[in-house]
C-alpha cells in the first residue's frame, strides 16, 4: 500500500483485531453459558448487588464513549479519497493593466474530459496542484472491468499528459494516477 490508499492497511489491521476481540468475547460468553469455565457461576447475576454504580463510573463510561466516537469519526474521515487542493495561478506577465487568474481545476477540466472520451473510461477526476511553473497532476481514473489497464495508462501518459504539458507550456508534469475498475454492471 502506498501513497493514494494509505488507510487500507490500517483498516484491515484494525478490522481484523476488532473481529478477533469480538469473536473471543463471544466464545467466552458461550463457554460461560455452557458451564465450561469453572471460575464462572452460571446462576450468578451479571453484576453483584442492586445499588447504582458510583458517579465516577458513569463519568468514565461517558468519557470512553466520547473517545470511541471521536476515534470512529476520525477513522471515517480517513476513508474519504483525498486529492490536493486546487490552486489559483497568475497567468502571463504582471502588467499595470491587470492580472489574469486561472484556477487549476479549470486547467485540469479539459484533460479530464479528454480522458473520459477514451472507450474504456467511465469517469476521471483530475487535479493540478503546485505552482503554475511546476504543476503536479493527480488522476483518479475509473475504467470498464474488461479494460486493458496497461494500454490505458500508456495512452494517458503518452497522449493526454503531453497535450497538457504543451497547453501549460511546461517541460515536466509529475503524475500520480490511480486506476480503478468499475464493478457496476458486472455479474457475479
Amino acid at each position: 500500500m502506498s501513497s493514494i490508499n494509505r488507510p487500507a492497511r490500517l483498516n484491515r489491521s484494525l478490522l481484523g483485531l476488532i473481529g478477533l476481540l469480538i469473536a473471543a468475547a463471544g466464545g467466552y460468553a458461550v463457554a460461560a453459558h455452557l458451564g465450561a469455565l469453572p471460575w464462572v457461576d452460571r446462576d450468578a447475576t451479571l453484576v453483584p448487588g442492586t445499588a447504582d454504580p458510583p458517579l465516577w463510573v458513569e463519568y468514565l463510561v461517558v468519557a470512553g464513549a466520547v473517545v470511541l466516537a471521536l476515534a470512529a469519526l476520525r477513522w471515517l474521515a480517513a476513508q474519504v479519497g483525498r486529492l490536493p487542493r486546487a490552486t489559483e495561478w497568475a497567468v502571463g506577465t504582471p502588467a499595470a493593466t491587470g492580472r489574469t487568474v486561472l484556477a487549476s481545476d479549470t486547467a485540469a477540466a479539459p484533460l479530464a474530459a479528454h480522458i473520459e472520451s477514451y472507450d474504456d473510461v467511465r469517469s476521471v477526476t483530475a487535479r493540478l496542484s503546485g505552482p503554475s511553473r511546476a504543476p503536479e497532476l493527480h488522476l483518479v481514473v475509473t475504467a470498464a472491468p474488461d479494460a486493458d489497464l496497461t494500454e490505458l495508462r500508456r495512452r494517458i501518459l503518452g497522449h493526454a499528459v503531453p497535450r497538457l504539458r504543451q497547453a501549460l507550456d511546461v517541460e515536466i508534469v509529475p503524475v500520480s494516477m490511480e486506476l480503478r475498475l468499475d464493478s457496476r454492471g458486472r455479474s457475479r
